[in-house]
């Protein structure tokens, strides 16, 4: 059976799927699998393009009566949310009136900043790994940045506005869900059981045999510095990932909270398919 599989080119993503796509598990899946950044794979879910996808969990708001959540695979925890920068120090109260750069609108990162900051209008989308040099050269007021830019944005001369994560768990005492593996409900309990399966092996070979995952992460990395691939990775990886556990507390509060500012659909569709 061909399965269709998107996940993004950042390290967490291609350490997490290297055994699955390299022939190092035991399957009889034919997996096909695409590299894009995130918020395209939030857009390409709402056309259905792939069987199995990463997605931000603010996207899967907009997909979730297609596409259930697996439990392994999740980028969810703590001190590892979003972060809004800028050149200079400005206050909560500033920010409504500002240019400010963002990742895509269906990023849990903006799904925060709505939350932080609900009257902000002036909104620019752009590639996460080009938000720090807009900011830089004042072509935005303030960036939402993601990813490994956490690590790297002093070198641009930035200065951390908020860490929306921290916000978050200090507002809700939870940690937060940031994105998770999406799965096409019309798969089925059997199908979508053994993928999720298998996504949990491959995070365990990752994790046995790291030195082996190096070449591949790298060749798709936006930072080669490994000491950021490192930091990405241990922050990104965790015991959520390999099953969410009682992390699902997190997401239910993210997606009710979305839903009751209509901020994404209403769905009564349960979040896992069993």
């Amino acid at each position: 059976m061909k399965i269709t599989l998107g996940y993004s080119p950042c390290p967490n993503d291609t350490f997490i799927f290297y055994a699955l796509t390299h022939g190092k598990l035991d399957y009889d899946f034919e997996f096909e699998e695409t590299l894009k950044d995130v918020e395209t794979l939030n857009r390409m879910a709402l056309l259905k393009r792939f069987d199995v996808t990463k997605a931000s969990f603010h996207g899967f708001g907009f997909v979730r009566d297609d596409y259930c959540l697996l439990r392994s695979g999740s980028a969810l925890g703590r001190g590892c949310g979003p972060l809004i920068v800028a050149r200079r120090p400005i206050n909560q109260n500033e920010l409504y009136s500002k240019k400010i750069a963002i990742p895509g609108k269906m990023t849990t990162a903006y799904l925060l900043l709505q939350l932080f900051v609900p009257g902000a209008k002036n909104i620019v989308e752009m590639p996460f790994d080009k938000i720090m040099n807009a900011v830089s050269m004042g072509t935005v007021d303030a960036g939402l940045i993601i990813h490994e830019s956490r690590f790297t944005y002093p070198k641009y001369g930035l200065v951390k506005l908020i860490d929306l994560g921290e916000w978050w768990e200090e507002k809700t005492g939870l940690p937060i869900p940031l994105g998770g593996i999406l799965a096409r409900r019309d798969l089925g309990v059997e199908v979508i059981n053994k993928i999720d399966a298998l996504i949990r092996q491959s995070i365990e070979y990752a994790f046995k045999h790291p030195a082996q995952t190096r070449d591949y992460i790298k060749k798709n990395a936006q930072e080669l510095d490994d000491d950021v691939i490192d930091q990405h990775i241990k922050l990104y990886v965790n015991d959520y990932s390999l099953d969410m556990g009682g992390g699902v507390v997190a997401v239910e509060e993210l997606l009710k909270t979305a839903q009751g500012l209509n901020l994404i659909p209403h769905s009564s569709k349960p979040i896992f398919i069993d």
